[in-house]
């Protein structure tokens, strides 16, 4: 199937990787361990060594990854351009199964994407080779949106990092707010090849309909949604938000087991919000994007 059937992965940047993961663990979250990435600059390039580094926190559907920029006379694959913009969420990545067949579709419609981008990194020092191929929408403006084929899912999700405190099992949504909605729904929509429509509040929502597998070995065929807002309807949606910049990748929505239940003991002592989806961690104390316990 060539086009992107589920919200994958979101990942927050910085340049203090150390301080972006202890702020996930507080919020409850088991991290797999550090991870250096490598890859090909160009499709027909030689695999080399990058100057970012990783952990993530694995779900039973999709995870999200906290990528530092830990040597920085390295190339750092786009992350210092992000990090001069704000530190905080700055990748969306959208499941597929068909990169060569999904790089074929994007061309069709008239974007100048030169190949495949392959990307691997180890699962924990010493440990096997994760391998990842990758399309990404070329210069957005809204940051790294991409497409992802994961080509050793079984190696990624391992069960040793996710059982978490939280009770997190799920990424659902991703909320955007951009200075003009209609053109960044355009892109992604051309992105994934999956159609919009007008969000209950403002702006658009793209929905992926979701496949058995799709975001993970353990993952069920589940909706995901991206909602894409105007900065002036926000605060609606994650209160108390407020854009450094336009665009921005403003907060995540993970599902729990018991409707945010354990969420709510782990997150005694931080200044909570309840949002209407459910309990907010607010940006300053989860790294630049609010997360929202649902």
């Amino acid at each position: 199937m060539s086009v992107a059937t589920t919200l994958d992965h979101a990942g927050l940047c910085t340049a203090d990787l150390p301080a972006l993961t202890a702020a996930w663990e507080r919020m409850g979250f088991a991290l797999s361990p550090f991870a250096r990435q490598s890859g090909k600059r160009t499709p027909d390039g030689a695999v080399e060594a990058y100057g970012t580094g990783n952990r993530c926190a694995f779900l039973e559907h999709g995870y999200i990854e906290l990528l530092g920029l830990v040597e920085p006379g390295l190339f750092s694959n786009g992350l210092d351009g992000f990090l001069a913009r704000y530190t905080g969420a700055h990748i969306l990545a959208f499941g597929i199964q068909d990169a060569e067949g999904n790089l074929e579709r994007l061309r069709r419609g008239g974007l100048a994407i030169p190949g495949v981008s392959w990307l691997q990194r180890p699962v924990e020092e010493g440990g096997p080779i994760a391998r990842f191929a990758r399309l990404p929408f070329p210069d957005a403006p809204e940051g790294r949106m991409q497409l992802i084929q994961h080509l050793t899912p079984e190696l990624v999700w391992d069960r040793r990092w996710m059982a978490h405190r939280n009770g997190a099992v799920s990424l659902e949504t991703a909320i955007l707010a951009v200075a003009d909605p209609a053109a960044t729904t355009a892109r992604l929509s051309q992105l994934t090849g999956q159609p919009a429509r007008p969000d209950p509040l403002a702006g658009f929502v793209l929905a992926l309909p979701g496949a058995a597998g799709g975001a993970g070995p353990f993952s069920p065929a589940l909706a995901t949604h991206l909602r894409i807002l105007p900065e002036a309807a926000l605060g609606q949606v994650l209160p108390g938000v407020t854009a450094p910049a336009l665009p921005f990748i403003a907060g995540l929505v993970i599902r729990t087991k018991d409707q945010g239940q354990a969420a709510r003991a782990v997150l005694a002592g931080l200044p909570v919000v309840q949002a209407p989806d459910g309990i907010m961690v607010p940006p300053e104390h989860a790294g630049g994007a609010a997360v929202v316990f649902a």
